[in-house]
């Protein structure tokens, strides 16, 4: 029951912190037997909190040994069946009671439960994928040699996000196929083969590399955040449901481009830095966002759409006033939790998430206390479900009103300079053909 409610709640602040969350290739995982997910780690407790709510089966995870030691986070890490991990950078751990985790996830494995790992062993906000430890390969073979020869899978999952420290930014959450664990003979003394590890570990490496976005020049991001908008307002997918997706495969397809081009040819890469930067400059001068570029089936149904839009931002106006009146301060307060103790950009979203379930709660339960005292508790009741929807409200009206602007300067422009606007749309699409060719042309070359 506490593990259902749990879930129900981050699931819940997931889904309002990050505007779109997109779970791809969820039928790669197994719907039964001992799995083992491993998954990459740039956003502190958030990622495994998207394994947990999102992986399609229940998954025990394995984490460091201070959160168990934690306030609330102890209990909320034992009520979802975590096993601690003993890293060496935890002042006053024993890591040789990692065994004994070992055993205990070996034992989880063989009643067919799904475990989580994330094998860098830290949160971090690098671009790439830092070395892994061996401890989910050491499991997997122990487990595989064991005497039921049990059948492992490791199922590589990789988190992307297109602005992990952004309120109302996305996410996508992508299982691979599944890496079969063969059975090994042990060690003597029944540990597995070092070089039998190192082989999964260099597997593993391998398979989540191709989940994640993995940059190892630090320029390559710059580029490749700067081109983010041009991505997605140009992605045009049949598929809705698979748009980070693509955005991700195509800024994969960047990466290898980048690194093959900047050695071989770095003018091609200087020319497609040149052309994005010219683009940035002109809708900076027309105050414009990538996404606002589309060309109207017609004035007609431009101004209908339109219309609906100021429709529906007067129909929020009082709602959202109430909800931004109410939670101002807890938001405010929030921020400043956040940037204060968040210091490092693969936390803020973790200290964000929390002080916001804390503090819009405690908002909440203010208003009740309120309501109570002045009527009754039917009323505090009420009074506390109007102002949580007035502000999830609040928060739509001012993204309705983000998108009326785009939509009303970006019809103005088409009205007084068609054929400005037509050539920012064909360049964005030449742009972004650019950069799918130059991933293309430098797989050809390395075949």
């Amino acid at each position: 029951m506490a593990r259902r409610l749990i879930t129900f709640i981050l699931r819940l602040a997931l889904r309002i912190y990050f505007r779109r969350i997109e779970v791809t290739g969820a039928e790669n995982v197994p719907s039964e037997g001992p799995t083992i997910f491993v998954l990459n780690h740039p956003n502190a407790l958030i990622d495994p909190a998207f394994l947990l709510c999102f992986a399609p089966r229940r998954v025990s995870f394995i984490a460091k040994a201070p959160l168990f030691r934690m306030p609330v986070i102890g209990y909320l890490v034992r009520a979802l069946d975590c096993l601690p991990a003993y890293r060496k950078q935890d002042a006053g751990e024993d890591v040789s009671r990692n065994l004994e985790t070992f055993a205990a996830a070996r034992k989880l494995l063989a009643r067919g439960v799904a475990i989580g790992i994330c094998p860098e062993g830290v949160s971090h906000d690098e671009p790439r994928l830092k070395p892994l430890k061996t401890g989910a390969s050491r499991i997997a073979i122990a487990a595989a040699a064991a005497p039921d020869h049990l059948k492992v899978r490791i199922v590589p999952a990789g988190l992307y996000y297109t602005d992990k420290t952004t309120f109302r930014s996305s996410a996508l959450l992508h299982f691979a196929e599944p890496i079969i664990v063969c059975d090994t003979h042990l060690e003597p003394d029944g540990t597995p083969a070092p070089a039998e590890v190192r082989k999964l570990s260099k597997q593993v490496e391998i398979a989540m590399r191709d989940v994640m976005l993995h940059v190892e020049q630090e320029e390559a991001l710059v580029l490749i955040d700067r081109a983010e908008k041009i991505f997605s307002a140009a992605e045009v997918s049949a598929d809705e449901e698979q748009r980070l997706a693509r955005s991700l495969e195509l800024r994969q397809r960047f990466v290898a481009g980048y690194s093959f081009y900047r050695t071989h040819a770095p003018r091609r890469i200087d020319t497609i830095e040149a052309r994005i930067a010219r683009f940035e400059a002109e809708l900076k001068h027309v105050r414009l966002d990538p996404d606002d570029l589309s060309l109207p089936p017609t004035a007609a149904d431009s101004i209908v759409s339109l219309m609906g839009q100021i429709a529906v931002c007067l129909l929020l106006t009082p709602i959202a006033v109430i909800g931004t009146v109410v939670h101002y301060p807890a938001y405010r307060l929030a921020g400043y939790l956040s940037r204060r103790l968040g210091r490092e950009q693969d936390v803020l979203s973790t200290f964000k998430i929390v002080s916001a379930m804390l503090l819009f709660p405690l908002t909440w339960l203010v208003i009740a206390l309120i309501s109570w005292e002045l009527r009754d508790g039917l009323t505090a009741v009420a009074s506390v479900l109007v102002v949580s929807l007035c502000g999830y409200g609040a928060v739509r009206y001012f993204e309705e009103i983000d998108r009326f602007y785009g939509s009303f300067a970006a019809l103005a422009l088409f009205v007084l300079k068609r054929r400005f606007f037509v050539r920012l749309i064909a360049e964005r699409a030449a742009i972004r053909q650019e950069i799918i060719a130059l991933g293309e042309d430098a797989a050809g070359y390395a075949n």
